[in-house]
């Protein structure tokens, strides 16, 4: 399991907002196992820090460019098909993100043969309008979920620091 600084952490979270902090604490964790995470480094994370990490790259890709994009670039199987979707659900005890992860988990099964082919940005930026349902539980992410569940998360990594620092 990889240790990062808790006085920082503290001084961090009491400066930043919380998904700041969340950047800052994932930053760490990606700067210490060599700057992107890989088969080989994997082991170098502990569960609860691949849990706040699957989080970050939730935050990263859906801010950006919804459900859509954190799947064309490769984080699907990271963030839905791990342990992430259930951890959301009984360790963290944020029944309605994990039921969105689970809504996007059963979208990605049913259009993987789609969203798996290499396409051109024309093709997937009409990805948005042929996979609505998709689309639209990015939304629902960043309309009902990220505002309450940031906050969430950073608090518990404080109030945890020796789980996830």
């Amino acid at each position: 399991m990889l240790h990062l600084d808790k006085q920082q952490a503290l001084e961090a979270y009491k400066q930043m907002d919380s998904i700041g902090f969340i950047q800052w604490v994932t930053d760490g964790y990606l700067a210490a196992i060599g700057g992107a995470l890989t088969a080989e480094n994997m082991e170098m994370l502990g569960a609860e820090q691949h849990a706040v990490l699957c989080y970050r790259y939730v935050l990263d890709e859906v801010m950006e460019g919804g459900f859509i994009q954190l799947i064309m670039n490769g984080y699907a199987p990271y963030v839905l098909e791990g342990p992430f979707p259930m951890v959301v659900k009984k360790e963290w005890g944020m029944k309605d993100f994990s039921k969105l992860l689970y809504e996007v988990k059963k979208e990605y099964h049913k259009h993987q043969e789609e969203l798996s082919k290499d396409m051109d940005e024309d093709e997937f930026m009409a990805m948005y309008e042929q996979l609505e349902e998709l689309n639209e539980l990015g939304d629902d992410f960043l309309d009902e979920h990220q505002e309450e569940v940031s906050p969430l998360v950073a608090k518990m990594i404080v109030e945890e620091l020796d789980k996830f620092m």
